[in-house]
């Protein structure tokens, strides 16, 4: 069954960046939630779906992988494991890639007996033999590892004193944030400079639903902003690098093309053996000129730019050019 988007537009001859796009807006407004549901649930839009699994390889995957491992090279502060965290790393590795050779089974195999596993990636001619907890069976070390073979981003809560604490993680393609700043900080005081989320006690809700996840259960949100130029590393340390861009967008009259929604599918994983909390990140990019081809989202996307609250837009980084954005959505 084709979907229809438009009056003439067919959802099957779009590309397939756009049908697999996590578009996030149900309404033409936007305030902060927690909107948390579970995982591996398929989310009909109106150009395709997404959602069907945890991990989700694309046609961006061998690029942004090649993308990480020159940020790593260049700065290895993006990737850090406090040294209790060592087991929650190999409780990721054993319950990820058997997932994703289940979701991918001709392009991935994972076979264990006891601790020795074996792991094949064709997409990277990648035949690899390693032994759980043992760090030197992976020459590069098992969060490298694993940050060469999944997209997403990758952060590793500990629970303890009622609360969690970021003690480690892989993060190449933050989004306007320092995941090295951020280290060794705990839920709250991450998430302290974010707008409203205090006065409408949204953290602290969300902070007590994390904690109660039982070990194995998955769960999943999303989350936007807007970036200049196809770039998924935005992150504090880069700044000079994209932040002149914000103020230069709106008068360019490339901005259509240069401009993109950024979205975030953010999987919230308890593991199964050490009680971590696993938090994946997954950026996606879709420029305005690819959103207006999907006539609900180009208008869904106008509104919500227009109606946003002065200090959300601040905070987003958008403030200088979202009026610019969605005057071009709505005009059609």
């Amino acid at each position: 069954m084709s979907i229809t988007i438009g009056k003439d537009t067919d959802a099957a001859t779009l590309p397939e960046r756009i049908r697999r796009f996590p578009f996030p807006f149900t309404g033409e407004s936007y305030r902060y939630s927690a909107n948390v549901e579970p995982a591996n649930k398929n989310v009909p839009t109106d150009a395709g779906a997404w959602g069907a699994g945890v991990i989700d390889i694309d046609e961006f995957y061998l690029q942004e992988l090649a993308d990480r491992d020159q940020i790593l090279t260049r700065d290895p502060s993006r990737m850090q494991v406090l040294p209790h965290m060592r087991p929650a790393v190999w409780d990721t590795i054993a319950t990820l890639l058997p997932a994703m050779a289940e979701d991918y089974p001709d392009m991935m195999s994972f076979q264990r007996e006891g601790n020795a596993c074996r792991w094949q990636n064709k997409l990277q001619g990648l035949d690899v033999e390693f032994t759980v907890g043992d760090d030197d069976s992976l020459p590069m070390g098992p969060l490298r590892f694993l940050g060469s073979q999944i997209q997403d981003d990758i952060v590793l809560l500990d629970i303890r004193d009622n609360t969690m604490w970021l003690d480690a993680g892989l993060v190449s393609f933050a989004a306007d944030w320092s995941f090295n700043f951020d280290v060794g900080m705990n839920f709250l005081e991450i998430h302290g400079p974010v707008p409203r989320v205090k006065e409408e006690n949204i953290i602290r809700r969300a902070e007590q639903f994390l904690l109660r996840l039982q070990p194995g259960e998955q769960f999943r949100r999303t989350n936007w902003t807007m970036t200049v130029g196809n770039r998924l590393d935005t992150s504090t340390e880069t700044y000079p690098e994209w932040g002149p861009d914000r103020g230069t967008i709106a008068t360019d009259p490339d901005m259509p093309d240069k401009l993109h929604l950024r979205v975030e599918v953010q999987h919230l994983i308890r593991l199964p053996h050490t009680g971590v909390l696993l938090f994946l990140i997954r950026s996606y990019l879709l420029p305005l000129r690819d959103i207006a081809k999907v006539p609900a989202w180009r208008e869904r996307f106008g509104h919500v730019l227009a109606e946003l609250p002065e200090d959300m837009a601040e905070y987003k980084g958008i403030i200088r050019y979202r009026k610019a954005a969605s005057d071009w959505l709505l005009a059609g």
